[in-house]
């Protein structure tokens, strides 16, 4: 039961298999066959036979559709086998007519081929017409395109070939004469970019070399139409009475004369100046430049242009090694960068894209940095201030020029501050070499005056006002020296020498004013000052010399206002609605003061100890000789006399200055007294040099110098009074008794003083026997000597325990 249900299920599984058969193209039955292995066993065998059972079937039905159609078949092949016979006739017929045409047709035939050989020709010869008219342009053309090559007209021949290209050789592109045109083109095209080359090489170098010239007359054209606009700006300045730059130099006719004189100087000399198109070519360029347009090769054009201009600036930028020697070397630098920049102004203004602005700006600003660098640097070698001074003038016409060509220029004007504090430190080391002539020629002595006209003439020099010295008679003495004047002239020189860097300078008249002033202030407290300051510490300096130096210096400082309104005169700056800067004469000159009195007091002291170190006392002599010593008198003559000279000192001075000459004076008498070096000392060596104090104490009494009050001089000489005093009265109960109170009558006697000098008379006594009347009548008194100096040796230690 199983294998029939089996075999009933697989019977139309077989079915349809042999239906996909029969109805599915022979490429696809392979998917269907591999099923019937895929089922289950048997199923091969059973598909077989249920596939021949089918076969079986087709083959009836085949042999029933022969057996239904056969008669028909044998009646067509029956009429075919007649026809066969009409055929063969028809074929015979037809073969007979052909022959027969083609014997009449022979003949024309003949003649048709002569015509058509006759067309031919005239077609071929039309055609060859037609073709040598498209031909001979382009043989034209390539003939004109020979004649501009020959003739050097470049440009003209890169547009032939164009028109041969895009017009021409498209008609005869087939002819191989053709084909060598055009393989021939790019090699012209070569030759006419590597002539234009040579000759923008030839260019470049011809404006390397004429760079100095084109910027020669570039800055001179600067310079001029510069001086044109500030001589007609002075003119009309004096045509409408305005007060400029006025000096005490320089008159209104003068003015005029220079003023006409650069009106025709500007007339002959602008004839001459050429313009950078009249000194150079620039149709290398021009034709170069086109022809790298025409040719689509713009770009590498503008890349070698550039690149070869970039490092003729490298070059024209390099300084030779000698430049700061001489202005010329400065001004062939300048002259080259303006050269070179203006032909590139020129390029960029006749031209498109061949150079642009922001590269010209990016070329500058490298060049800029580069003149700055090597001007800060070669200008530091710059000792001459006449050169600087050049310089300053080049920098300026330099800048000036390329800012008319729109480059900025700002920083070259920056550089120009740094260089002016330069200039006047080259300014301040030559008027310290003028300082010091001036000095070194200086008698330090009153100015005398015989007449009215030398009067004017000092007046001229130096604002000095006296109502009394006008009113004395001739003859008759400036206060000051012969230095004066000419420290105040050039320090004017000084003023007019700063004045010429800082004009141009396109800064306002309150900042050149206060550069003057600032600059002058550096004159005065560090070149004038340093050379007062050595000219007081020189050892051929003396007292006279000195007292004459605090009187030049006084007389300095009060002109310091003068100079002020000297400077404000030549700014033309009102000093009412300006906070100018103040000249510090004052501290200048009185830290000069300062110097020259303190040298006073040491040269004075250093003449006292002179006149101490000719002391020549007989420190063992028995009695005095009655009268004060020779070299005291001499030193005692010389200070009255020295003092005499202080009279023209302030108060203040003389009396610092004669104070000084008194203590120091007390102070040397005291050493010579405790020197180490004296052993002994007698009574009448004590009181011979008493009598050398009493002649110093009288010498303050006289009042040397004017302005002390009661005793005030005399008090130097204090100590010496009570120790001799003390000495020569022997009353040394007294002073033991009041030590240390403050009415003791010997209060400035020190016990170690008293002590010491006790201690060589003692040494004296012993030897001289100067003490044997003391002896000899009260052997007690030696006693009391001893007793006193121990009661000095105690009151000394005393003093050393409680300081």
């Amino acid at each position: 039961m199983a294998d029939s249900g089996e075999g009933i299920g697989n019977v139309p599984e077989h079915e349809r298999i042999l239906q996909e058969i029969e109805s599915t193209d022979t490429a696809c039955v392979g998917p269907t066959l591999r099923s019937v292995y895929d089922d289950q066993p048997n199923a091969h065998k059973k598909f077989m036979e249920k596939l021949d059972t089918c076969i079986r079937n087709h083959d009836k039905e085949i042999e029933k559709m022969c057996n239904f159609h056969h008669q028909g078949f044998v009646d067509a092949i029956t009429e075919l086998l007649k026809v066969r016979t009409d055929a063969e006739k028809l074929k015979v017929q037809v073969t007979d007519t052909n022959r027969r045409f083609q014997d009449a047709g022979k003949e024309v035939v003949v003649q048709t081929e002569d015509i058509i050989r006759c067309r031919i020709q005239q077609r071929n010869i039309t055609t060859v017409i037609e073709k040598l008219q498209l031909c001979l342009p382009v043989l034209e053309m390539y003939t004109k395109l020979k004649e501009q090559m020959s003739a050097k007209r470049y440009y003209s021949a890169l547009k032939t070939m164009e028109q041969l290209e895009n017009v021409y050789f498209p008609r005869v592109s087939q002819y191989r004469f053709c084909q060598l045109m055009i393989e021939n083109l790019p090699k012209l095209r070569e030759d006419i970019k590597e002539i234009s080359m040579s000759d923008l090489k030839d260019f470049l170098e011809s404006i390397r070399k004429h760079s100095n010239k084109i910027g020669e007359a570039a800055m001179k054209q600067a310079q001029q139409q510069k001086t044109f606009s500030v001589a007609l700006q002075k003119q009309n300045n004096v045509k409408f009475g305005r007060n400029i730059h006025i000096n005490d130099r320089i008159t209104e006719e003068r003015n005029e004369i220079v003023l006409k004189h650069t009106f025709e100087e500007e007339d002959e000399n602008e004839e001459e100046v050429l313009t950078v198109q009249e000194l150079v070519d620039f149709s290398p360029v021009y034709r170069c430049l086109h022809i790298y347009s025409v040719l689509g090769d713009e770009e590498t054009f503008e890349n070698y242009y550039r690149k070869q201009r970039k490092k003729q600036a490298r070059l024209v930028l390099q300084p030779q090694s000698n430049m700061h020697e001489t202005v010329d070397g400065y001004r062939r630098y300048f002259t080259q960068i303006v050269g070179f920049f203006v032909v590139e102004d020129h390029i960029l203004h006749v031209t498109q894209g061949l150079v642009t602005r922001a590269y010209t700006d990016e070329l500058w600003n490298m060049a800029l940095s580069k003149i700055i660098a090597v001007l800060r640097a070669y200008s530091s070698y710059c000792t001459d201030p006449d050169l600087v001074l050049e310089l300053k003038n080049l920098i300026v016409i330099f800048a000036d020029t390329l800012q008319g060509y729109g480059f900025p220029v700002n920083r070259l004007f920056d550089l120009l501050f740094e260089i002016r504090d330069q200039y006047n430190e080259t300014l301040l080391k030559k008027w310290a070499t003028v300082f010091r002539d001036i000095f070194e020629e200086d008698n330090y002595s009153p100015i005398p005056i015989t007449n009215e006209e030398e009067y004017k003439i000092v007046i001229s020099k130096f604002p000095f006002q006296d109502p009394d010295l006008e009113k004395q008679p001739f003859p008759k003495k400036f206060p000051m020296s012969q230095s004066v004047p000419h420290i105040y002239i050039q320090v004017k020189e000084f003023i007019y020498a700063s004045l010429k860097f800082s004009e141009s300078l396109h800064r306002s008249s309150t900042e050149i004013d206060d550069m003057l002033r600032k600059s002058t202030n550096l004159l005065l407290t560090r070149t004038l000052n340093s050379c007062l300051l050595n000219l007081i510490r020189k050892p051929h300096i003396g007292l006279t010399e000195l007292v004459q130096i605090i009187i030049n210096t006084t007389h300095l400082e009060q002109a310091c206002k003068y100079l002020e309104d000297f400077i404000t005169n030549i700014t033309n700056i009102s000093q009412e609605t300006v906070h100018t800067t103040r000249l510090y004469g004052l501290s200048t000159f009185k830290d000069a003061r300062h110097a020259a009195e303190g040298e006073i007091y040491t040269k004075l002291n250093q003449k006292i100890d002179e006149f101490v170190q000719l002391a020549d006392y007989d420190w063992t002599m028995s009695e005095p000789d009655g009268r004060a010593s020779g070299y005291l008198m001499d030193l005692i003559n010389f200070l009255r006399s020295i003092f005499q000279v202080f009279t023209h000192l302030p108060g203040k001075v003389a009396q610092t200055a004669c104070m000084s000459a008194c203590q120091h004076l007390s102070t040397s008498l005291m050493q010579m007294l405790l020197d180490s070096e004296l052993k002994q000392i007698s009574m009448g060596a004590i009181q011979q040099f008493n009598l050398d104090v009493i002649q110093c104490e009288l010498f303050a009494n006289s009042e040397p110098v004017p302005g002390f009050q009661g005793d005030t001089l005399q008090l130097a000489f204090i100590d010496l009074r009570q120790l001799l005093d003390l000495f020569m009265v022997w009353d040394w109960s007294t002073y033991l008794a009041d030590y240390g109170q403050p009415a003791s009558k010997y209060l400035r006697v020190n016990p170690n003083t008293a002590l010491t000098l006790l201690e060589k008379m003692k040494d004296t006594s012993k030897k001289n026997n100067i003490f044997a009347q003391f002896r000899k009548n009260d052997r007690d008194k030696q006693k009391l000597i001893e007793t006193v100096m121990k009661q000095l040796r105690s009151l000394v230690n005393g003093m050393s325990q409680h300081p």
